[in-house]
């Protein structure tokens, strides 16, 4: 058989063994992971009506069986398996961060949105968590701007649940591994009648950490997260269903496994930290509460659809920091903030299967948060940032005896959107030409207010030290309004139902804000201002930034030979992005971090997928990455960074596994399922000046599964050659650190399916 081309996604093409049915799971489940029988599954997804493959996107699918497998618990479990994905594990699960095609931020606004069930997780903060139950998870790489907005100008995550409709029984789990790590999880799926299905899932997971905090002697990255799922399903037989899905988690995390980097920091003749230790003396942690209900009523009538699209989300967190990440008692930083958030999308669409197909949908949202952000400076912190920074005159000697110095900020950050949206669909013999707009209004709103007191004395040329107050206490607000236009346009050349040719042409947008964390060193710079000069300090323009806009041009396909044995998927890209969003650490002894823009970015880059499964017990395959993101156009008075590359996105992610699976024989043991694969990322540039770097890296995985109808055993292992690799470095009062990745662990699961 010859190879044909055809548009597909790039599906990431899970690393287990094809064309076996795995008991337990829902029917059809088992389609979706893999790319010989994904042909014939129906996305459920509401703004994707047709076959997924079908569409002209790159893509990644991973089914229920490769989640088990792979125990993909979470976003960042399918970093480098996916091309041109990287989610680094560092931090708390705060960060979130995620990195496509060599877009991403550290901070604020996502590149990528997710959506759980259809509901739309609009706060990036929670991005890292529980995937309990998940019956598959699909990555769209590009701008999907017209039908889901702000914010995924990288591409959109969706993830879904089981559904009881579709599936009824327990499910038990339960895990140990490296780090003093456990988890457990229970569900049950039953329908109630016919048309009425209901489940009830909860989780606890525990992990000891891996990183020790050499000042306590004690684990610093430690976590304990617990949290359930209530998920409700019904339908009429007559084209009406209703979904509701309540869920809530409960998180609390220690941090953070700064190392540093530098030379030794010598403080009174002594040396408090070395190069390579983590040693902080201030308490660090995370904690997180999370609440969401999500209401989908949908209608199908003979030739369209309608659904709605309804829900509430409600997190409330608090990140406390030692924020110089020393033994030094330089300043702490407490950030506590609450958000309610109410989305609301209403979507019109044609029925499939005809030769013109239409989509109509209307989005909203409002958001209101608030955040307390105190930093106390300690009597380092006083001295070396403070003091020394004033003291620079011989006749003028600055004094001060307090031991702490607190600089409070809090705010109030409404925020509110709507959006109209259209894409037409028209097939006219093999092809198909897809044209979609949307039109999208925001309004973001920051109400702050900062205060400080500070008593001092000041002797003038010798004399006698004269006591002088300080009192800050202001109030303002900020305020932006952004209209966007979105437009996507696509044309895909169909060889036959799945195997397609296609090219697009798409705008992406990311939304601007506020650079909050800036707020503490503002008000460092105005008592050091104020004890200087005695005048009010004029404020920067560093407290908000612009929003992110990009082109993406993209031509993709897909082939297929003998008969399916060998398939592959590949896309080559041009990314043109203005106003590109980057975080920095300000020059000199600033204390936070900041959002900027970029003048001019433009990220070019391919990827690859091919699977070959010679035989219905072997599969083998590989995924490839390639992005050269580099700045067209980026001065920040200081130097020139033009032709360098972006940091943090990796130029290049690779993956390669197979999984053998082999009967015993043995009715009560099952199938032995082998696997073994390596993820790879690299080289990742940490900075703008392209002098510090991750050379590219390469982690093993392995796994041996006993795997029966109502039960699994897997042993198995990560990073098991033990490799030493960096995932994040930055910057704080000049001093430099990074977190190491994650070293060899290994562990055991056991799954029962009653």
């Amino acid at each position: 058989m010859h190879c044909k081309l055809t548009a597909i996604p790039l599906l990431l093409l899970a690393s287990a063994a094809a064309g076996r049915t795995v008991g337990g799971k829902a029917p059809g489940t088992e389609a979706a992971d893999t790319v010989i029988v994904v042909d014939k599954v129906q996305v459920t997804a509401i703004k994707q009506g047709l076959v997924l493959r079908s569409q002209p996107v790159a893509a990644s699918i991973v089914g229920s069986r490769a989640i088990e497998r792979r125990h993909i618990g979470a976003l960042k479990n399918l970093s480098q398996t996916v091309p041109n994905f990287h989610v680094p594990d560092y931090g708390s699960r705060m960060t979130s961060s995620i990195y496509v095609r060599g877009l991403g931020a550290r901070i604020d606004q996502p590149v990528i949105g997710l959506n759980i069930d259809n509901v739309p997780v609009l706060n990036k903060d929670n991005f890292d968590t529980e995937l309990a139950d998940a019956e598959r998870i699909e990555v769209l790489r590009g701008p999907q701007s017209t039908l889901y907005g702000r914010n995924t100008m990288g591409g959109v995550v969706n993830v879904y649940t089981l559904s009881p409709l579709a599936y009824q029984g327990v499910r038990l789990t339960a895990e140990y591994g490296s780090g003093d790590s456990y988890r457990f999880r229970a569900s049950s799926y039953y329908k109630l009648s016919p048309d009425l299905g209901m489940a009830v899932t909860g989780y606890y997971t525990h992990t000891g950490g891996f990183f020790d905090n050499q000042y306590t002697g004690e684990k610093c990255d430690w976590e304990r997260l617990g949290g359930g799922r209530w998920k409700t399903q019904w339908r009429n037989r007559r084209g009406l269903r209703i979904d509701n899905t309540l869920s809530f988690s409960v998180l609390d995390q220690g941090g953070y496994p700064y190392a540093y980097v530098g030379e030794e920091i010598v403080h009174d003749g002594q040396t408090v930290i070395r190069k390579g230790e983590i040693c902080c003396n201030d308490p660090c942690s995370y904690r997180r509460t999370t609440i969401s209900d999500g209401l989908t009523v949908r209608y199908d009538a003979e030739k369209f659809a309608v659904s709605s699209i309804t829900s509430y989300q409600y997190s409330d967190d608090e990140m406390i920091l030692d924020q110089d990440f020393t033994p030094l008692s330089y300043f702490t930083l407490k950030q506590a903030r609450r958000e309610h958030t109410v989305t609301e999308d209403v979507v019109f669409r044609s029925r499939d299967g005809r030769r013109y197909g239409w989509l109509f949908g209307a989005f909203g949202f409002y958001r209101r948060g608030t955040m307390d952000a105190p930093v106390h400076f300690k009597r380092t912190g006083i001295e070396k940032l403070i003091l020394e920074n004033a003291n620079i005159s011989p006749d003028l000697v600055y004094t001060m005896d307090a031991d702490e110095l607190p600089l409070y900020s809090d705010f109030r950050m409404p925020s509110y959107g709507a959006a109209l949206y259209h894409e037409s669909r028209f097939t006219l013999g093999h092809w198909r030409i897809t044209a979609g707009i949307r039109a999208d209004y925001e309004r973001t709103r920051l109400r702050y207010h900062s205060k400080a007191g500070m008593d001092y004395s000041l002797s003038v040329n010798g004399g006698a030290p004269a006591p002088i107050r300080i009192d800050i206490d202001e109030t303002n607000e900020i305020a932006h309004s952004y209209t966007e236009i979105l437009p996507k346009f696509s044309a895909m050349y169909c060889f036959d139902e799945v195997r397609n040719l296609y090219i697009s042409i798409a705008r992406g947008y990311k939304a601007g804000g506020f650079n909050t964390q800036m707020f503490s060193d503002i008000l460092q710079e105005k008592i050091k201002w104020q004890m200087a000069s005695g005048i009010p300090y004029d404020e920067p323009d560093l407290m908000s930034y612009k929003p992110e806009y990009s082109w993406n041009y993209e031509l993709g396909g897909h082939f297929s030979c003998l008969d399916g044995v060998v398939r592959g998927d590949f896309a080559v890209f041009w990314i043109d992005v203005r106003d590109q969003q980057l975080t920095v650490f300000p020059e000199g002894t600033a204390t936070g971090r900041m959002m900027t823009n970029a003048g001019r970015t433009r990220s070019v880059g391919a990827e690859a997928a091919l699977q070959f499964t010679p035989w219905r017990s072997l599969e083998i395959n590989a995924a490839y990455g390639y992005t050269d993101a580099r700045f067209v156009r980026y001065d920040n008075g200081i130097e020139d960074f033009k032709d360098n590359r972006i940091p943090y996105a990796p130029q290049h992610t690779f993956s390669a596994g197979a999984a053998w699976t082999v009967p015993t024989g043995v009715a009560w043991l099952g199938d032995l399922v082998l696997q073994a694969g390596v993820r790879c990322a690299g080289r990742i540039w940490w900075n703008e000046e392209n002098s510090l770097s991750q050379p590219f890296y390469a982690l093993t995985d392995a796994s041996v599964r006993f795997e029966h109808k109502h039960y699994s055993l897997d042993i198995w292992s990560r990073n098991l050659t033990g490799t030493n690799y960096n995932v994040f470095y930055f910057k704080s009062i000049g001093n430099e650190f990074v977190q190491r990745g994650r070293p060899r662990t290994f562990g055991i699961t056991l799954n029962i399916n009653i």
